[in-house]
């Protein structure tokens, strides 16, 4: 099965060690790996900024760059929702929107694609360690993969799980929410560590770059002992 890394932004900027796992779990699970060099900014932050003219040439460039893509596959909910929402920003245009329509189809968030597309719950991996699960809000809410997480999470051996007790809540990141409302998003994140430190995690898990730079950021500032990880990294281990 062949399939198209959509590796965005932070992860080829600031946690090319994500990448780099997800890359080795999905070859293990024998997809052959194409990443496209061309690939840019899915477009979200200045899409959710106003800038939607502008955004949409951005938004046209990564609908070519996968356009013959047979599975398109990102280590984050967030970015792989984007492009779900690409069809909805191109409605009723004669030539993207169908397009964009094939790209949304045929993308999806790791976890989401091995459970659903490979039909794998256990990968193999092994994890020594408690852990807590950070559930993303574009994730679960927008592109509704809440399951296949915890199910992948479940068959590690050695990890030992706790629930992370108001899951639900934003961790404050929003994007550029925690630029423009500082104040709030510190508030909302602060809340989010007291959570972790609830469960008596070692580990704080989750599938968005993005949140898991703001959470660990806040985390390291307060210097608590509590390791921050991709999933695919976790997944990845043996």
């Amino acid at each position: 099965m062949k399939v198209s890394l959509f590796a965005t932004c932070l992860v080829d900027m600031f946690q090319s060690n994500v990448g780099k796992a997800t890359v080795e779990l999905l070859e293990r699970l024998g997809c052959e790996i194409d990443f496209p060099e061309s690939q840019v900014c899915c477009g979200q932050p200045s899409y959710n900024s106003g800038y939607v003219k502008d955004t949409k040439e951005a938004m046209k460039r990564m609908i070519e760059t996968f356009e013959h893509a047979e599975y398109v596959v990102s280590p984050s909910g967030s970015c792989a929702y984007m492009f779900h929402e690409y069809p909805h920003i191109f409605n009723n245009d004669p030539v993207w929107e169908p397009k964009a329509k094939k790209l949304a189809e045929k993308t999806f968030e790791l976890t989401q694609f091995i459970v659903e597309v490979l039909k794998v719950e256990d990968v193999g991996a092994r994890f020594e360690g408690k852990v807590t699960y950070h559930t993303s809000c574009h994730m679960t809410r927008l592109l509704g993969v809440k399951k296949a997480p915890i199910i992948l999470l479940g068959n590690v051996r050695g990890l030992e799980f706790t629930e992370l007790p108001g899951k639900e809540q934003c961790c404050g990141f929003g994007g550029t929410f925690s630029v423009k409302m500082a104040q709030i998003s510190e508030q909302m994140v602060d809340e989010k560590v007291c959570h972790v430190e609830e469960t008596n995690a070692e580990y704080l898990i989750g599938a968005d770059a993005g949140c898991l730079i703001n959470i660990g950021g806040r985390i390291d500032r307060k210097e608590k002992p509590i390791k921050v990880l991709h999933i695919a990294e976790v997944l990845n281990s043996r």
